[in-house]
C-alpha cells in the first residue's frame, strides 16, 4: 500500500473546507474496519484513507504549518500503513471506569502474545510495536500487524474458510467472526 507523502495532505485552510465530508467518508469507512472482541477489545485496521485522515486531524489540532514538522508526523503515521502482505490494525483497550484505569490496564500485559487471526486451520499471531508496554505498564492503544504468507492471503482473499479474530490471555479471552463486509474491505489493503 502507498505510503502518505506531503502533497496528498491539504493546508489547514483547504482542509477546513472539505473536512465535514471528509469526516463523514472516513466514518463510514471505519464501520467495516472496526472489530469488538468482547467487551474490552477492539481493533480498527488502518489504510492510506485512514492514516491521511488521522494525519489532517493530527495537523488541524496542532495548527501544525511548518513543513519539517509536517513530514515528522507522515513519517510517524506512514508505520500504521500495512506493508505488502500484511494487515495493520490499532488495537484498543476499552476501560470505562475512570478510577480503575490503571489497575484495568495491568491486566493486560503481555496481551502481545496473544492476539491472532485465524482463517479456516491457519493462525497467524499479531506482532506489536515496541514501546508500548513495559513490566510494570501498558498504554491503552496498542499497534498491531498480521503478516500473512502467500497460502494464508489465497485463503483470506477465496473466503472459503471462515476467518476470527480471537485474544487468548490469562486474564481475557474473546474471539469475533470477520464479517464478510469486513473481510472484503481487508481484502483490499491485502492485495493494494
Amino acid at each position: 500500500m502507498k505510503k502518505v507523502r506531503l502533497e496528498d495532505l491539504k493546508g489547514l485552510a483547504a482542509y477546513e473546507k472539505l473536512r465535514e465530508d471528509f469526516r463523514r467518508r472516513i466514518i463510514e469507512l471505519k464501520k467495516n474496519r472496526r472489530l469488538a472482541v468482547g467487551d474490552k477489545v477492539s481493533l480498527l485496521f488502518e489504510n492510506r484513507d485512514t492514516v491521511i485522515f488521522q494525519i489532517q486531524e493530527m495537523l488541524r489540532a496542532e495548527r501544525i504549518t511548518d513543513l519539517e514538522k509536517i513530514r515528522e508526523e507522515i513519517e510517524v503515521y506512514n508505520s500504521l500503513i500495512p506493508d505488502a502482505g500484511e494487515l495493520s490494525a490499532t488495537l484498543f483497550l476499552e476501560i470505562e471506569e475512570q478510577g480503575r484505569i490503571r489497575e484495568e490496564l495491568l491486566k493486560f500485559l503481555g496481551i502481545d502474545e496473544g492476539v491472532y487471526l485465524k482463517i479456516g486451520n491457519r493462525t497467524i499471531r499479531a506482532r506489536f510495536e515496541s514501546g508500548h508496554s513495559k513490566e510494570d505498564k501498558i498504554s491503552a492503544v496498542q499497534y498491531v500487524r498480521f503478516p500473512f504468507n502467500p497460502d494464508e492471503i489465497r485463503a483470506f482473499v477465496a473466503g472459503e474458510e471462515g476467518a476470527e479474530i480471537f485474544i487468548d490471555h490469562p486474564n481475557y479471552q474473546a474471539r469475533v467472526t470477520v464479517g464478510e463486509e469486513t473481510r472484503k474491505a481487508l481484502i483490499e489493503d491485502l492485495t493494494a
